[in-house]
């Protein structure tokens, strides 16, 4: 601790006690007293100097007791989706099966019998396991999936849907090389199972879904997007998460024509966009997107993009342009002309530019009440975006340690 700190401490603590000297018969007990107030301080600026100013992270990764309190989780969400409370009121599920035999009778101990449950859990992994799943992981509403303390792939099948639920939490995982599933039956609640068609092949496809939050996951090289939100899905946080290796990264609305996706609202925050990535960080249409302090370090087409007038408040991002001369334009207003699209409420305010890299803005300016419905947090200054993002995607959280 420097040693202003510590003169601030000593001073703070010997005014609080001041009276107690004056009045005292025995200055050393109070002298005493002032030197346990220093020492208890200290160990409290010792619990918050692992902090790094990303407010999720912060929020439980000081605590060496993150597994004995892992539901503590879902009270640190931000954003648009920070209402998600995912299992918090539920019991723990230990998964202890990686296999998925059957789609509409899965076996008690595997992953896809935990999230069709009817109430409310928060579902871990009993090792490391890589779940390659032969259906759609149909998720019922009120769960989380935390893989902290192993690492956990789902991978080379179909992966995550979450339609018409809510309350979701995704933390942990890593989601990768999904591919498309259908043409078959799955369950999706204890009562009930149907038919399902073939399946985009996201890695986490959001339906009309509500609530969700998809927090320090390591997502790539799905067969359609990494994480997609339609049909009128909103209250949504996507947070911390390290993508990589995928050509349509995000998509954030159903079409042009499906006006009932106006409501949307999305948070994307502290998250890494790295190698490999093409176009959709994401790609927005109809609603409310708040894009804050992402570091964008690779693209070869464009970074954000959206049609269908949609309002995009993009804060504090760091932007690093390709080298490829003809892509260094952060922005796509897409199938619209420019007498359509300069009316669309899309900002930047704060971003970092480098390499070249330029926002067009377009509508309202950046202090206009246009863009309330698409703010949901404090950005923190461009500057700090590579503290705030150096943990992004799944963590290696050992027990009994600071995660």
């Amino acid at each position: 601790m420097a040693t202003s700190s510590v003169f601030i401490l000593f001073l703070l603590s010997f005014l609080l006690l001041l009276p107690s000297l004056l009045a005292s018969s025995n200055p050393q007990q109070v002298v005493d007293e002032v030197q346990r107030s220093i020492n208890g301080s200290r160990r409290n600026l010792g619990y918050l100097s692992c902090g790094t100013g990303n407010p999720i992270d912060d929020c439980w990764r000081c605590d060496p007791n993150w597994e004995k309190n892992r539901q503590r989780l879902a009270d640190c969400a931000i954003g648009f989706g920070k209402n998600a409370i995912g299992g918090r009121d539920g019991k723990i599920y230990v998964v202890t099966d990686s296999g998925d035999d059957n789609a509409v009778t899965p076996k008690p101990g595997t992953l896809r019998h935990a999230v069709i449950q009817t109430e409310p859990l928060w579902i871990i992994f009993a090792r490391d396991m890589v779940i390659q799943l032969k259906e759609e992981l149909i998720m019922n509403s009120f769960k989380t999936i935390d893989g902290r303390g192993a690492s956990v792939h789902i991978a080379g099948g179909p992966c995550i849907t979450i339609q018409y639920v809510t309350n979701i939490i995704i933390h942990g995982i890593h989601i990768h090389d999904c591919k498309q599933g259908g043409n078959a039956m799955v369950r999706s609640s204890p009562s009930h199972y149907g038919w399902r068609t073939i399946s985009d092949g996201d890695g986490v496809s959001i339906f009309g879904g509500s609530h969700v939050w998809v927090d320090h996951c390591s997502l790539s090289n799905c067969m359609d997007g990494l994480i997609d939100a339609i049909m009128g899905s909103t209250a949504i946080t996507i947070s911390n998460n390290y993508m990589t290796h995928h050509d349509k990264v995000m998509l954030l609305g159903h079409s042009d024509s499906y006006t009932q996706d106006k409501n949307m609202q999305v948070t994307i925050a502290f998250n890494h966009f790295g190698e490999g990535l093409v176009q959709r960080m994401p790609r927005c249409r109809h609603g409310y997107f708040h894009v804050v302090n992402n570091d964008y370090t690779h693209w070869e087409m464009y970074a954000i993009g959206g049609s269908a007038d949609p309002t995009i408040n993009s804060q504090g991002n760091r932007f690093l342009a390709p080298d490829i001369r003809f892509s260094k334009e952060v922005t796509k207003h897409e199938d619209a002309p420019e007498s359509e699209w300069k009316n669309w409420n899309w900002r930047t305010d704060g971003d970092l530019m480098l390499n070249g890299a330029f926002f067009t803005r377009s509508g309202a300016g950046a202090s206009s009440s246009s863009y309330a419905k698409a703010s949901s947090l404090s950005a923190r200054p461009s500057s700090l975006v590579g503290n705030l993002v150096s943990s992004s995607g799944a963590l290696n959280c050992k027990k009994g340690s600071r995660c």
